[in-house]
Protein backbone atom coordinates (compact mmCIF):
# COMPACT_ATOMS: atom_id res chain seq x y z
CA UNK A 1 0.00 0.00 0.00
CA UNK A 2 2.73 2.48 0.98
CA UNK A 3 4.69 1.80 -2.21
CA UNK A 4 1.59 2.49 -4.29
CA UNK A 5 0.83 5.64 -2.31
CA UNK A 6 4.40 6.88 -2.64
CA UNK A 7 4.28 6.40 -6.40
CA UNK A 8 0.95 8.18 -6.47
CA UNK A 9 2.42 11.16 -4.59
CA UNK A 10 5.31 11.38 -7.06
CA UNK A 11 2.99 11.24 -10.06
CA UNK A 12 0.55 13.72 -8.54
CA UNK A 13 3.35 16.17 -7.74
CA UNK A 14 4.62 15.99 -11.29
CA UNK A 15 1.19 16.35 -12.90
CA UNK A 16 0.34 19.35 -10.70
CA UNK A 17 3.63 21.11 -11.25
CA UNK A 18 3.81 20.55 -14.99
CA UNK A 19 0.25 21.79 -15.30
CA UNK A 20 1.18 24.94 -13.40
CA UNK A 21 4.51 25.43 -15.17
CA UNK A 22 4.00 24.23 -18.73
CA UNK A 23 5.25 27.58 -19.99
CA UNK A 24 8.20 27.36 -17.63
CA UNK A 25 9.22 23.99 -19.03
CA UNK A 26 8.98 25.33 -22.56
CA UNK A 27 10.83 28.58 -21.86
CA UNK A 28 13.65 26.77 -20.08
CA UNK A 29 14.06 24.02 -22.65
CA UNK A 30 17.63 23.47 -23.81
CA UNK A 31 19.17 21.02 -26.19
CA UNK A 32 17.76 17.69 -24.96
CA UNK A 33 19.99 15.06 -23.40
CA UNK A 34 20.64 12.29 -25.93
CA UNK A 35 17.98 9.60 -25.67
CA UNK A 36 19.39 7.16 -28.19
CA UNK A 37 22.52 6.46 -26.18
CA UNK A 38 23.11 4.45 -23.05
CA UNK A 39 25.20 7.34 -21.80
CA UNK A 40 22.33 9.72 -21.22
CA UNK A 41 24.29 11.73 -18.70
CA UNK A 42 26.71 12.73 -21.43
CA UNK A 43 25.39 16.03 -22.74
CA UNK A 44 26.66 16.23 -26.31
CA UNK A 45 25.77 19.86 -26.79
CA UNK A 46 27.32 23.30 -26.95
CA UNK A 47 28.48 24.87 -23.71
CA UNK A 48 25.78 26.37 -21.54
CA UNK A 49 25.20 30.04 -22.13
CA UNK A 50 27.86 31.55 -19.89
CA UNK A 51 25.90 34.83 -19.76
CA UNK A 52 22.79 33.22 -18.27
CA UNK A 53 23.29 32.10 -14.65
CA UNK A 54 22.24 28.61 -13.63
CA UNK A 55 19.73 27.88 -10.89
CA UNK A 56 20.56 24.94 -8.66
CA UNK A 57 17.67 23.42 -6.70
CA UNK A 58 19.06 23.16 -3.18
CA UNK A 59 18.07 19.70 -1.92
CA UNK A 60 15.32 19.73 -4.55
CA UNK A 61 12.41 22.13 -4.14
CA UNK A 62 13.10 22.14 -0.41
CA UNK A 63 11.21 25.36 0.19
CA UNK A 64 7.99 23.51 -0.61
CA UNK A 65 8.52 19.81 0.15
CA UNK A 66 10.75 17.87 2.56
CA UNK A 67 14.30 18.09 1.29
CA UNK A 68 15.92 15.48 -0.96
CA UNK A 69 12.75 13.43 -1.39
CA UNK A 70 11.89 12.24 -4.89
CA UNK A 71 8.81 14.43 -4.64
CA UNK A 72 11.02 17.49 -4.05
CA UNK A 73 13.13 16.47 -7.05
CA UNK A 74 10.07 16.29 -9.30
CA UNK A 75 8.85 19.68 -8.14
CA UNK A 76 12.25 21.32 -8.70
CA UNK A 77 12.44 19.75 -12.14
CA UNK A 78 9.02 21.05 -13.12
CA UNK A 79 9.92 24.51 -11.84
CA UNK A 80 12.79 24.68 -14.29
CA UNK A 81 15.95 24.10 -12.26
CA UNK A 82 19.11 23.81 -14.34
CA UNK A 83 20.59 21.45 -11.77
CA UNK A 84 19.19 19.52 -8.82
CA UNK A 85 21.42 18.90 -5.82
CA UNK A 86 22.12 15.50 -4.28
CA UNK A 87 23.92 15.40 -0.91
CA UNK A 88 25.22 11.84 -0.61
CA UNK A 89 26.44 9.54 2.15
CA UNK A 90 27.26 5.81 2.34
CA UNK A 91 25.27 3.26 4.31
CA UNK A 92 26.63 0.40 6.41
CA UNK A 93 26.28 -1.94 3.42
CA UNK A 94 27.98 0.44 1.00
CA UNK A 95 24.92 1.95 -0.72
CA UNK A 96 24.80 5.63 -1.66
CA UNK A 97 21.80 7.53 -0.28
CA UNK A 98 20.72 11.14 -0.66
CA UNK A 99 20.43 13.12 2.58
CA UNK A 100 21.86 16.42 3.70
CA UNK A 101 23.28 15.26 7.02
CA UNK A 102 25.46 12.27 7.81
CA UNK A 103 22.91 11.65 10.56
CA UNK A 104 19.25 10.61 10.27
CA UNK A 105 17.97 12.70 13.20
CA UNK A 106 16.77 15.94 11.62
CA UNK A 107 14.72 14.63 8.71
CA UNK A 108 13.34 11.20 9.62
CA UNK A 109 11.48 9.26 12.30
CA UNK A 110 14.59 7.20 13.09
CA UNK A 111 14.30 7.72 16.86
CA UNK A 112 10.84 6.12 16.82
CA UNK A 113 11.78 3.08 14.76
CA UNK A 114 15.27 2.51 16.14
CA UNK A 115 15.34 4.15 19.60
CA UNK A 116 18.40 2.21 20.78
CA UNK A 117 20.60 2.73 17.71
CA UNK A 118 21.97 6.19 18.48
CA UNK A 119 25.46 7.01 19.69
CA UNK A 120 26.27 8.48 23.11
CA UNK A 121 25.41 11.95 21.78
CA UNK A 122 22.00 10.88 20.52
CA UNK A 123 23.09 10.83 16.86
CA UNK A 124 21.92 8.21 14.39
CA UNK A 125 24.68 7.77 11.83
CA UNK A 126 23.75 6.81 8.28
CA UNK A 127 26.85 4.63 8.21
CA UNK A 128 25.43 2.51 11.05
CA UNK A 129 22.33 1.51 9.09
CA UNK A 130 21.78 -0.68 6.04
CA UNK A 131 19.82 0.59 3.07
CA UNK A 132 16.98 -1.79 3.92
CA UNK A 133 16.74 -0.28 7.39
CA UNK A 134 16.87 3.29 6.09
CA UNK A 135 14.13 2.56 3.55
CA UNK A 136 11.76 1.83 6.43
CA UNK A 137 12.06 5.41 7.65
CA UNK A 138 9.76 8.24 6.64
CA UNK A 139 11.17 11.66 5.77
CA UNK A 140 9.69 14.85 7.17
CA UNK A 141 10.46 18.57 7.15
CA UNK A 142 13.77 19.47 8.81
CA UNK A 143 13.62 19.86 12.59
CA UNK A 144 16.07 21.16 15.19
CA UNK A 145 17.48 19.28 18.18
CA UNK A 146 14.27 19.99 20.10
CA UNK A 147 12.09 18.52 17.38
CA UNK A 148 10.72 21.87 16.19
CA UNK A 149 10.52 22.77 12.49
CA UNK A 150 13.52 24.82 11.38
CA UNK A 151 11.29 26.68 8.92
CA UNK A 152 7.89 26.99 10.57
CA UNK A 153 5.96 28.06 7.46
CA UNK A 154 7.11 25.24 5.23
CA UNK A 155 5.61 21.79 4.65
CA UNK A 156 4.09 20.55 7.91
CA UNK A 157 5.91 17.74 9.68
CA UNK A 158 4.01 14.48 9.24
CA UNK A 159 5.51 11.00 9.58
CA UNK A 160 2.35 9.44 8.17
CA UNK A 161 3.11 10.56 4.63
CA UNK A 162 5.37 7.84 3.18
CA UNK A 163 8.20 10.00 1.89
CA UNK A 164 11.39 7.95 1.73
CA UNK A 165 15.15 8.48 1.72
CA UNK A 166 16.16 8.03 -1.94
CA UNK A 167 19.31 6.48 -3.29
CA UNK A 168 21.52 8.33 -5.75
CA UNK A 169 20.58 5.78 -8.39
CA UNK A 170 16.87 6.45 -7.86
CA UNK A 171 17.35 10.19 -8.28
CA UNK A 172 19.40 9.70 -11.43
CA UNK A 173 16.80 7.39 -12.96
CA UNK A 174 14.05 9.89 -12.12
CA UNK A 175 15.88 12.91 -13.55
CA UNK A 176 17.00 11.09 -16.69
CA UNK A 177 13.49 9.74 -17.19
CA UNK A 178 12.06 13.25 -16.98
CA UNK A 179 14.77 14.51 -19.33
CA UNK A 180 13.58 12.00 -21.90
CA UNK A 181 9.84 12.51 -21.41
CA UNK A 182 9.95 16.34 -21.34
CA UNK A 183 12.78 16.98 -23.83
CA UNK A 184 14.67 19.03 -21.27
CA UNK A 185 18.12 18.46 -19.86
CA UNK A 186 18.37 19.01 -16.13
CA UNK A 187 21.64 18.14 -14.47
CA UNK A 188 22.98 16.66 -11.24
CA UNK A 189 24.91 18.55 -8.59
CA UNK A 190 26.36 15.94 -6.24
CA UNK A 191 27.92 16.74 -2.87
CA UNK A 192 30.08 14.23 -1.03
CA UNK A 193 29.24 14.71 2.64
CA UNK A 194 32.14 14.69 5.10
CA UNK A 195 34.42 12.07 3.48
CA UNK A 196 36.71 12.31 6.49
CA UNK A 197 34.25 10.41 8.71
CA UNK A 198 35.07 7.16 6.89
CA UNK A 199 38.16 5.13 7.96
CA UNK A 200 39.90 5.67 4.59
CA UNK A 201 38.95 9.37 4.39
CA UNK A 202 36.20 8.53 1.93
CA UNK A 203 38.23 6.87 -0.82
CA UNK A 204 35.83 3.93 -1.12
CA UNK A 205 32.91 6.36 -0.81
CA UNK A 206 34.22 8.55 -3.65
CA UNK A 207 34.87 5.52 -5.88
CA UNK A 208 31.31 4.26 -5.35
CA UNK A 209 29.79 7.63 -6.21
CA UNK A 210 31.89 8.01 -9.35
CA UNK A 211 31.12 4.44 -10.37
CA UNK A 212 27.38 5.14 -10.20
CA UNK A 213 27.74 8.39 -12.14
CA UNK A 214 29.86 6.66 -14.78
CA UNK A 215 27.31 3.85 -15.13
CA UNK A 216 24.64 6.41 -15.99
CA UNK A 217 26.82 8.34 -18.43
CA UNK A 218 28.22 11.12 -16.28
CA UNK A 219 31.91 10.76 -17.00
CA UNK A 220 33.36 13.67 -18.96
CA UNK A 221 33.65 17.44 -19.12
CA UNK A 222 30.45 17.89 -21.11
CA UNK A 223 28.34 15.78 -18.74
CA UNK A 224 25.56 17.73 -17.04
CA UNK A 225 26.98 17.02 -13.61
CA UNK A 226 29.07 18.74 -10.94
CA UNK A 227 30.75 17.18 -7.92
CA UNK A 228 31.12 19.42 -4.88
CA UNK A 229 32.70 18.97 -1.48
CA UNK A 230 33.91 21.02 1.49
CA UNK A 231 36.89 18.68 1.75
CA UNK A 232 39.79 19.68 -0.55
CA UNK A 233 41.58 16.39 0.14
CA UNK A 234 38.64 14.49 -1.33
CA UNK A 235 38.47 16.71 -4.41
CA UNK A 236 42.21 16.35 -5.04
CA UNK A 237 41.92 12.57 -4.66
CA UNK A 238 39.04 12.47 -7.14
CA UNK A 239 40.94 14.57 -9.66
CA UNK A 240 44.49 13.24 -9.32
CA UNK A 241 44.04 9.62 -8.26
CA UNK A 242 40.70 8.66 -9.77
CA UNK A 243 41.36 10.83 -12.86
CA UNK A 244 37.85 12.20 -12.77
CA UNK A 245 36.74 14.30 -15.74
CA UNK A 246 33.60 15.77 -14.17
CA UNK A 247 33.56 19.40 -13.06
CA UNK A 248 34.63 19.88 -9.42
CA UNK A 249 33.45 22.59 -7.03
CA UNK A 250 35.28 23.51 -3.84
CA UNK A 251 32.66 24.40 -1.25
CA UNK A 252 33.76 27.07 1.20
CA UNK A 253 32.28 27.14 4.67
CA UNK A 254 32.84 28.98 7.92
CA UNK A 255 35.66 27.80 10.16
CA UNK A 256 33.22 27.66 13.07
CA UNK A 257 31.27 24.90 11.32
CA UNK A 258 34.18 22.43 11.50
CA UNK A 259 33.20 21.02 8.11
CA UNK A 260 36.64 19.50 7.52
CA UNK A 261 39.20 19.17 10.34
CA UNK A 262 42.36 21.15 9.74
CA UNK A 263 41.00 23.28 6.89
CA UNK A 264 41.08 27.07 7.12
CA UNK A 265 38.30 28.34 4.87
CA UNK A 266 39.27 31.95 5.50
CA UNK A 267 42.51 31.30 3.64
CA UNK A 268 40.55 29.88 0.72
CA UNK A 269 38.83 33.25 0.34
CA UNK A 270 42.10 35.11 -0.20
CA UNK A 271 43.61 35.87 -3.60
CA UNK A 272 46.28 33.23 -3.09
CA UNK A 273 43.74 30.75 -1.72
CA UNK A 274 41.58 31.11 -4.81
CA UNK A 275 44.65 30.60 -6.99
CA UNK A 276 45.42 27.33 -5.20
CA UNK A 277 41.85 26.08 -5.62
CA UNK A 278 42.11 26.66 -9.37
CA UNK A 279 44.80 23.95 -9.53
CA UNK A 280 42.30 21.18 -8.76
CA UNK A 281 38.75 22.58 -9.06
CA UNK A 282 36.56 24.20 -11.69
CA UNK A 283 34.69 26.49 -9.36
CA UNK A 284 33.90 27.55 -5.82
CA UNK A 285 30.75 27.37 -3.75
CA UNK A 286 30.92 30.02 -1.00
CA UNK A 287 28.21 31.10 1.37
CA UNK A 288 26.39 34.13 -0.06
CA UNK A 289 27.60 36.41 2.72
CA UNK A 290 31.21 35.54 1.89
CA UNK A 291 30.86 37.48 -1.38
CA UNK A 292 29.96 40.84 0.17
CA UNK A 293 31.56 43.24 2.61
CA UNK A 294 28.29 44.19 4.29
CA UNK A 295 25.82 41.33 3.97
CA UNK A 296 23.14 41.63 6.64
CA UNK A 297 24.23 45.16 7.53
CA UNK A 298 22.89 47.18 4.63
CA UNK A 299 20.25 47.04 1.91
CA UNK A 300 22.92 48.09 -0.61
CA UNK A 301 25.25 45.14 -0.87
CA UNK A 302 28.88 45.73 -1.85
CA UNK A 303 30.77 42.81 -3.44
CA UNK A 304 34.22 41.97 -2.19
CA UNK A 305 36.93 40.61 -4.49
CA UNK A 306 36.21 36.88 -4.17
CA UNK A 307 34.18 36.51 -7.39
CA UNK A 308 36.63 38.74 -9.27
CA UNK A 309 39.60 36.63 -8.16
CA UNK A 310 37.75 33.42 -8.99
CA UNK A 311 36.95 34.56 -12.52
CA UNK A 312 40.52 35.74 -13.04
CA UNK A 313 41.59 32.16 -12.28
CA UNK A 314 38.99 30.61 -14.56
CA UNK A 315 36.73 29.44 -11.75
CA UNK A 316 32.94 29.42 -11.68
CA UNK A 317 31.16 30.87 -8.64
CA UNK A 318 27.99 29.13 -7.37
CA UNK A 319 27.08 30.53 -3.92
CA UNK A 320 24.61 28.97 -1.50
CA UNK A 321 21.79 29.28 -0.30
CA UNK A 322 19.12 31.88 -1.10
CA UNK A 323 15.94 31.39 0.95
CA UNK A 324 13.03 33.81 0.88
CA UNK A 325 12.14 32.83 4.46
CA UNK A 326 15.62 33.33 5.90
CA UNK A 327 16.81 36.77 4.86
CA UNK A 328 18.21 39.75 6.77
CA UNK A 329 15.46 42.28 7.49
CA UNK A 330 16.77 44.82 5.01
CA UNK A 331 16.94 42.46 2.04
CA UNK A 332 14.49 40.72 -0.32
CA UNK A 333 14.91 37.67 -2.53
CA UNK A 334 15.19 39.80 -5.67
CA UNK A 335 17.52 42.36 -4.10
CA UNK A 336 19.96 39.57 -3.22
CA UNK A 337 19.63 38.22 -6.76
CA UNK A 338 20.43 41.66 -8.12
CA UNK A 339 23.53 41.87 -5.95
CA UNK A 340 24.68 38.36 -6.82
CA UNK A 341 24.09 38.40 -10.56
CA UNK A 342 24.46 42.07 -11.51
CA UNK A 343 27.04 43.31 -9.00
CA UNK A 344 29.11 40.30 -7.98
CA UNK A 345 28.38 38.62 -11.34
CA UNK A 346 28.25 35.06 -10.06
CA UNK A 347 27.61 32.20 -12.49
CA UNK A 348 24.72 30.57 -10.65
CA UNK A 349 23.25 30.02 -7.21
CA UNK A 350 21.66 27.49 -4.91
CA UNK A 351 18.15 28.22 -3.73
CA UNK A 352 15.41 26.44 -1.78
CA UNK A 353 12.86 28.25 -3.94
CA UNK A 354 13.59 27.11 -7.48
CA UNK A 355 10.62 28.89 -9.02
CA UNK A 356 11.72 32.31 -7.74
CA UNK A 357 15.28 31.82 -8.96
CA UNK A 358 14.18 30.66 -12.40
CA UNK A 359 11.70 33.51 -12.67
CA UNK A 360 14.38 36.06 -11.81
CA UNK A 361 16.90 34.70 -14.31
CA UNK A 362 14.31 34.48 -17.10
CA UNK A 363 13.28 38.10 -16.54
CA UNK A 364 16.80 39.48 -16.37
CA UNK A 365 18.92 37.29 -18.67
CA UNK A 366 17.17 36.67 -21.98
Amino acid sequence: MYKKLNLYVVCLAFVMMTACTATNLKNNAKTPCPVNSKKTGDVMQAKENCHKPVIIAHRGASGYLPEHTLEAVVMAYAMGADYIEQDVSMTKDGKIVVMHDIYLNSDTNVSKLYPKRCDKNGKYHISDFTLKEIKKLTVHERTDKNGKAVFSDRFPENDKLPLRVPTLIEEIILIQGLNKSTGNCRGLYVELKKPWVYPDHGKKFAKKVLSILNKYGYNNRSSKCYIQCFDPYALKYIKNKLHNQLKLIQLIGKNSWNETPGIDYNKMLTKNGIKKIAKYADGIGPDIDQLFTNYGKSSTLKPNNVTKWAHENGLLVHPYTLRKDSLPENLTYDSVCNALFKKAKVDGMFTDFTDLGVEYVNKNFN
